[in-house]
């Protein structure tokens, strides 16, 4: 099952088998509003290559007012302390292409790592409900960039998401259409439009190289989205579809697997990012994960070395790159966005590189770049903890030890040892 069909059949039954189960976050104690002090860290800041070992950070609200080796403790009480033992700090992971639509799967989100996402559409605003409660603390879930429906020919059953889509139930394909579909979007607070350039590689009867959009009717969903000042995301893999959203104005391809080099200098020329969502077409490739099917296995096996060609073509040329995992974060998922930062890697990233497609790069993006998205005085308190150096091996970036959002603990791992053990 796709992620968008599991998260549609899940949408109507999550009130119902999550009931007892949701992860909600409860308000602060006052315990949690005293000032934390992360000490004897190693600090990666998510940008560059300089590392600040040794470093306490310290954590007031939401914000990072201090970092600093070796710094002396204030006495006294009111304070928390975590002794990190020589543990890296990193930003909060960001990914850029996400599918979440119940508490369990933001829950699994947050506790791999990522503290901020950008939606890639949901079948019914579940991004727009998980955004504001997440922001109120009401729920436990990374902060959330929604983007509401996808703006796509055939809503099927999304036309329950609005009484205002029913309009739209025989087929979103004109100018005006296209434009109407936008404007629910808006209405309903969105910070993204989703459309796409081209079909989908996760069906098996769809060839995700032919266009579905031409330029003049991309352009209509671009010009309606700036009205508000929304930019727009495109799935594409197909070059024809790709070339003509980044010529409509597209802030960003999603996939992107067949990008030719002319499309690639467009995007360089235009400031346009490529969110390739490598790992998904490595799911395709194999049994299992959020795609198990046979056709699909075998498209995915000649669409993977693909795209790896085009992530180096377009690294060579400067095309700006964000990490996107393109799953919901289900319980059957094998997809990460620390499997994105090794893999860029591999494909001639530079450590710095790879690290900041998933932490300032990304926040680069999606326009938060700000506060977000690196560990500096001042940013929002987005931290992870992880067993080494993320710069030196990329792998750690799977077992996060700690997870911190918004300047508040959600997940600590440690200690491993057992209290007053020898």
């Amino acid at each position: 099952m796709t992620p968008l069909a599991r998260s549609l059949r899940l949408a109507f039954t999550a009130l119902i088998a999550l009931a007892g189960t949701a992860p909600l976050a409860a308000p602060l104690t006052a315990q949690e509003r005293q000032p934390l002090y992360l000490v004897n860290a190693n600090v990666v800041d998510g940008v560059s290559g300089t590392i600040i070992r040794d470093a306490t950070i310290v954590i007031e609200g939401t914000r990072i007012t201090r970092i600093a080796p070796k710094l002396s403790l204030p006495r006294g009480s009111g304070m928390r302390v975590i002794d990190l033992a020589g543990r890296w700090v990193a930003p909060g992971l960001i990914d850029a292409h996400t599918h979440i639509g119940t508490l369990a799967n933001a829950k699994r989100t947050l506790f791999s790592g990522v503290t901020t996402v950008r939606s890639a559409s949901v079948p019914a605003f579940q991004d727009v409900a998980m955004r504001e409660q997440a922001r109120a603390g009401q729920i436990l879930a990374p902060d959330v960039l929604a983007a509401g429906v996808f703006v796509t020919p055939n809503l099927g059953e999304t036309v329950l998401a609005d009484q205002r889509l029913g309009a739209l139930a025989g087929g979103v394909t004109t100018p005006e259409q296209l434009r109407a579909l936008v404007r629910v979007n808006l209405d309903r607070g969105v910070d993204w439009i989703k459309t796409r350039g081209t079909e989908r590689a996760g069906l098996p009867d769809t060839d995700p190289r032919k266009q579905v959009y031409d330029q003049a009717e991309l352009r209509a969903i671009v010009k309606e989205a700036a009205t508000k000042g929304i930019p727009v995301m495109a799935h594409a893999h197909g070059d024809e579809g790709a070339y003509a959203a980044v010529a409509a104005g597209a802030k960003s391809i999603e996939h992107g697997t067949f990008l030719s080099d002319s499309t690639l200098r467009l995007m360089k020329q235009k400031g346009a990012w490529f969110v390739p969502t490598l790992s998904t077409v490595v799911d395709l490739a194999r049994p299992g994960g959020d795609y198990d099917d046979p056709v699909l296995t075998l498209r995915g096996e000649y669409m993977l070395p693909r795209l790896e060609q085009t992530i180096r073509h377009a690294h060579a040329l400067g095309v700006r790159i964000a990490a996107g995992a393109d799953t919901d974060y289900g319980a059957e998922s094998l997809t990460r966005i620390s499997h994105e930062v090794t893999r860029f890697r591999a494909l001639g990233l530079s450590p710095v590189e790879a690290l900041a497609t998933a932490t300032s790069g990304a926040a680069e993006l999606l326009g938060i770049g700000a506060r977000t998205g690196r560990v500096v005085e001042g940013y929002e308190a987005d931290l992870i903890v992880l067993e080494g150096n993320p710069l030196e091996d990329a792998s750690v970036l799977q077992d996060v030890l700690i997870v911190i959002t918004d300047g508040r603990v959600v997940l600590n791992r440690t200690p491993f040892g057992r209290q007053g053990a020898r």
